[in-house]
């Protein structure tokens, strides 16, 4: 547990509406009154579909509270521009990490642990779990 400080969760899409209704699907799901921070990082600056630096490392520092941030990512260019950014060592906080996991299973995941307090290993390991999640 991080004390009072949550783990925050950041949501990198080629698409803003599918980051922002991912975050929210999120955090509607972990329910109760308080959750950890989530921001989207959808699309690029104009609107348009692709990834953005500048949004990826906006919304990192949006929810960083100094305990890590976990960074999920629907597609390969996302992965791509996270892991340059993290190669870049000063554009994501301290305690920033990709995180390979399902979209939309694993930001789920990631959110409900990290808004009951746990560290961030703890928050990718729930993430990675979502792999495992069957549905047949």
């Amino acid at each position: 547990m991080s004390g009072d400080k949550l783990v925050g969760v950041v949501l990198v899409s080629h698409s803003a509406p599918v980051a922002a209704s991912v975050a929210e699907l999120a955090k509607g799901l972990a329910g109760g009154k308080a959750t950890a921070p989530v921001a989207a990082a959808g699309g690029t600056p104009d609107g348009g579909l692709g990834t953005s630096s500048e949004l990826i490392a906006e919304a990192a520092r949006s929810v960083d509270g100094g305990v890590g941030v976990a960074v999920l990512v629907d597609l390969g260019s996302a992965v791509l521009t996270v892991k340059a950014l993290l190669a870049e060592g000063d554009e994501l906080p301290d305690g920033a990490r990709l995180v390979d996991a399902p979209f939309v299973e694993g930001a789920v995941a990631a959110v409900v642990t990290a808004s009951a307090g746990a560290d961030l290993d703890a928050v990718e390991a729930a993430a990675k779990e979502a792999y495992d999640y069957r549905k047949v």
